[in-house]
């Protein structure tokens, strides 16, 4: 049976044991605060939902070996830890240094990161109206970019569950604009990537595997200065793999998800024609950020019918691509996410659908 590396994408935010994040979730137990909260806002919105596992604290290390199990027995191998770096320092990193590393059952499942370097706004705290207020900068300046390069290698890269490709630990970024406003322009970003892949052979890797979120046609198109587009850029940087963050960033939302599918079929065929780096599919299970708001909303922006039945044809294409992609250097698909409670789209238990995303991800994969 053919082996294939399932990454979820993990959000940090479910424990309280950043002190940082207390001015956005007063109660003390991260964003769970928010889906306890949550109402209905739309007919058939199918708000408050309820994780089978309860408000577990993600930065306790036997809640994540039980949650390493329940990956691990469904065919989920890999998580995607989301990482930040806010304030002049780590933001969140909790859950991925207490919880997973600390867990005695963490060979199971591999990890690495994604820098999500973009910049924090008032979207997480659902006390205050307006969720576009900025609150730190996620750009950074090659001092801070050489120092948490340093520090990625020596904390994780060395670590036995820290996933590779060839032998190369895999390293995604998430936003291309801030990392360059950050460094000060494109020639100066590409010198600081490239000092990132020297470093790692230095530490005895042979070589970074480094990948990016590419987002949408629209995206990819937005200048980053008078001659370099993203997508320019991408190409001249030379990922070693691209993927996708979620489904919303480029499908119109407010249709079924067997309907939001062609689309997703569509951005894969563009991206394989105008992007010069390996693609590795990626799968949403949906999106629904309202649980974020008070309400009442004045406007509708999610994916609908995203039920496990439908859901597994979106994972059976993530599968067909791979099979027929036979030259891909992993076979890895990427999944949003393990527990986006406040963006609609996990693989952990609810009341609504049980292990129902779980099993499917079992049954396409793993099940004869």
């Amino acid at each position: 049976m053919k082996k294939y590396d399932i990454a979820a994408y993990i959000w940090p935010a479910y424990t309280g044991d950043e002190p940082r994040t207390q001015m956005f979730w007063t109660e003390g137990y991260g964003e769970w605060e928010s889906i306890k909260s949550a109402k209905p806002m739309y007919k058939d919105h199918k708000w408050p939902r309820k994780p089978v596992w309860g408000y577990v604290n993600e930065a306790d290390p036997y809640v994540m070996e039980m949650e390493i199990e329940a990956a691990a027995t469904h065919g989920v191998n890999v998580f995607i830890y989301d990482w930040y770096w806010f304030d002049n320092r780590p933001f969140l990193e909790q859950c991925l240094n207490d919880g997973y590393l600390k867990a005695r059952n963490n060979d199971k499942v591999k990890f690495y990161l994604m820098w999500a370097n973009h910049t924090a706004t008032t979207l997480w705290c659902k006390s205050i109206k307006d969720n576009n207020i900025p609150i730190w900068d996620g750009a950074v300046d090659r001092k801070t970019f050489d120092f948490i390069v340093k520090r990625t290698i020596e904390k994780y890269f060395s670590h036995p569950s820290y996933y590779k490709i060839d032998g190369k630990p895999v390293y995604m970024l998430f936003d291309t604009e801030n990392l360059v406003r950050g460094l000060g322009g494109v020639k100066e970003t590409l010198e600081a990537l490239q000092y990132f892949r020297d470093e790692t052979v230095k530490a005895g890797f042979p070589g970074l595997e480094l990948h990016l979120t590419i987002r949408s046609p629209k995206y990819r198109a937005i200048m980053l200065d008078e001659k370099t587009s993203i997508l320019d850029f991408i190409n001249m940087a030379h990922f070693d793999g691209v993927t996708h963050y979620n489904f919303f960033d480029y499908a119109d939302m407010n249709r079924s998800y067997i309907e939001i599918l062609e689309d997703v079929k569509k951005e894969w065929d563009i991206v394989e024609k105008t992007v010069k780096a390996p693609f590795y599919p990626h799968v949403s299970l949906g999106w629904d950020n309202t649980p974020r708001y008070k309400g009442p909303m004045d406007w509708e922006w999610r994916c609908l019918d995203n039920t496990p039945e439908n859901v597994k044809k979106g994972f059976e294409l993530a599968k067909d691509y791979v099979d027929k992609h036979t030259e891909m250097k992993a076979p890895l698909i990427v999944v949003n996410s393990w527990n986006e409670w406040t963006e609609g789209s996990y693989l952990q238990p609810d009341d609504l659908y049980g292990y129902g995303y779980l099993e499917t991800i079992k049954k396409v994969f793993y099940d004869k």
